[in-house]
């Protein structure tokens, strides 16, 4: 009896189970059936077509809202459209990433290793440096025109990149990375081209300025934390940003970046100078058991060109040279021709004989003047050592300015070629060796460098300058040849050399190079830098001309 009353139990309640979720579940179904059908004849009826008209007329607080992101080539005509522009950045990007990641590290390198000992750090490091996958972006130009010789653009930049730039600190014997990420600048910046020049690139200076004080937002993290999350941080950050570029570069404040001398620039070629030195009278004894073995140097005062010169007359007080030269001139004004004599020794360096200038002001253009130059000592007219008697230079010159249709735009002294002098052998010629400059020499004990030239048996040597690791010589060197050197080598060695008595290490070889000459007979003119032999990075370069 217990048992059957049990089980009658538990079908009852298994029974109740079943028509609870029976009945939740149509219960549910026709709640839902009746909210519809409420929610729907709820709805007004009086809905009314969407009616479009113009944004200013009924909401002029959405349209403020609106204007930032308006392109300014749609809201103000003196703005352009430069489509072309972004499409060409676009496309360009991978590689102006390139370039302008390693000319940022080229030129902040300097800088940092300046810095960094007054800090006591110890190194820092560029770890990683790109500007990311996504370019800036133009959204319009505004270009002035003035009277003055100058362009003036203002374009409007947006960029909201992806740059990854780690620099990694050392100090301490601690090393701490410094990471900037999703980088973004909004502004306004005024770029100036001038003066505008005849020579390429056509402007000497660029000068960059803010109208605005730009917006400038980025993120921040030091040992993988992100700096920019602590709370006041970001907005002091942000502001001090904003106050340090406007107070340095907010109008009428500009930052320059020079192209090439603007004086230089705007001198433009105005003719040739031709100088004959024909030759000389009355010069001093200088060999003790000879005469002397004079040449002349010729250059113009405070150009950066290489000087030019005669060849050598052996054991000749009275010697007659009749070699022809030219020289591009740019401001007749005010340059001056610098002349030099020489006795030329084989051994040790070359005395100077004496000299005298000419100023081109003095020239009638077009019309030959013979002058005879006195020889002095110094160009001190008060000096009491120009009263010796140091003998007299006689040359030839003639000034022919370029008329309006010949004006040349640029024109390098050193790419005009000379002629052979009169006595050259036939067959033969001159071979000119210009030695230039060298860069990152480098010596183990000192590094006072010099050329050593190395040519048929026959040595010359440049001067030595003194603690330098890029030194500039453009002194220049002769070989009449009776034949073209087609089969010969030039040799080319770098030393360096200390004056000071009892030290070990006197004469250092700061590297060395073979240069074949048949290229130059060819091509008449080679100006290239070698790398040195024997040297980390050290490089020379050399001019090579041959004149027939």
């Amino acid at each position: 009896m217990g048992l059957l009353s049990t089980i009658f139990g538990i079908l009852c309640g298994f029974l109740n189970s079943i028509f609870s979720l029976f009945a939740f579940g149509i219960g549910t179904s026709i709640g839902l059936v009746i909210g519809y059908y409420a929610f729907i004849n709820a709805l007004p009826t009086d809905v009314e077509d969407v009616k479009v008209c113009p944004l200013v007329e009924e909401d002029l607080e959405t349209l403020q809202r609106l204007i930032p992101e308006i392109p300014l080539w749609v809201k103000n005509p003196d703005f352009d459209r430069v489509d072309w522009l972004n499409r060409f950045i676009e496309n360009m990007w991978p590689y102006l990433d390139r370039a302008i990641c390693a000319t940022a590290k080229n030129i902040a390198k300097p800088n940092i290793d300046e810095q960094t000992p007054q800090y006591k750090i110890q190194s820092v490091e560029f770890e990683t440096f790109t500007l990311g996958t996504i370019p800036p972006t133009f959204q319009g130009m505004k270009v002035y025109t003035t009277d003055d010789k100058e362009l003036i653009m203002e374009p409007s930049i947006k960029w909201a990149g992806n740059p990854n730039i780690s620099i990694a600190v050392t100090a301490y014997g601690l090393k701490a990375t410094i990471q900037v990420l999703d980088l973004q600048v909004f502004g306004i910046p005024r770029i100036t081209l001038k003066p505008l020049v005849g020579i390429f690139p056509c402007f000497a200076s660029i000068f960059v300025s803010l109208m605005n004080k730009p917006h400038v937002d980025f993120g921040l993290k030091l040992l993988g934390v992100d700096l920019m999350a602590i709370p006041g941080l970001y907005r002091f950050v942000q502001e001090l940003i904003k106050d340090q570029v406007a107070n340095m570069y907010l109008w009428p404040q500009a930052l320059e970046v020079q192209i090439m001398d603007p004086e230089q620039a705007l001198k433009r070629p105005l003719g040739i100078l031709d100088v004959t030195v024909v030759k000389a009278v009355k010069l001093q004894r200088k060999d003790l058991l000879g005469k002397s073995d004079p040449y002349v140097k010729l250059n113009l005062r405070e150009e950066k060109v290489a000087f030019k010169k005669t060849t050598v007359k052996r054991s000749n007080l009275n010697p007659e040279w009749n070699e022809e030269f030219s020289f591009v001139i740019k401001d007749p004004a005010t340059q001056v021709l610098e002349l030099r004599v020489y006795d030329w020794d084989q051994v040790g360096t070359h005395e100077e004989m004496g000299l005298n200038v000419v100023p081109l002001k003095d020239l009638t253009p077009d019309e030959p003047k013979v002058l005879t130059l006195v020889l002095l000592k110094t160009l001190n007219p008060n000096d009491p050592q120009n009263d010796k008697p140091r003998g007299q230079l006689v040359i030839e010159l003639v000034y022919k300015p370029f008329k309006e249709d010949e004006m040349l735009d640029d024109i390098d002294d050193s790419g005009k070629m000379e002629k052979a002098p009169e006595g050259t052998p036939a067959g033969g010629g001159l071979l000119v060796i210009i030695v230039h400059e060298a860069q990152d020499l480098e010596g183990k004990y000192h590094t006072n460098p010099h050329v050593r030239l190395l040519f048929k048996g026959e040595e010359r040597k440049t001067k030595r300058i003194k603690k330098n690791r890029d030194p500039r010589w453009d002194e220049e060197f002769q070989f009449r040849l009776e034949e073209p050197p087609t089969n010969d080598r030039l040799h080319v060695e770098v030393y360096s050399t200390s004056s000071r008595i009892g030290l070990l290490h006197s004469k250092e070889s700061l590297g060395h190079v073979s240069i074949n000459l048949v290229d130059v007979v060819h091509n008449r003119r080679v100006n290239e830098k070698y790398q040195l032999i024997d040297s980390r990075n050290g490089r020379v370069q050399i001019e090579l001309q041959w004149r027939t």
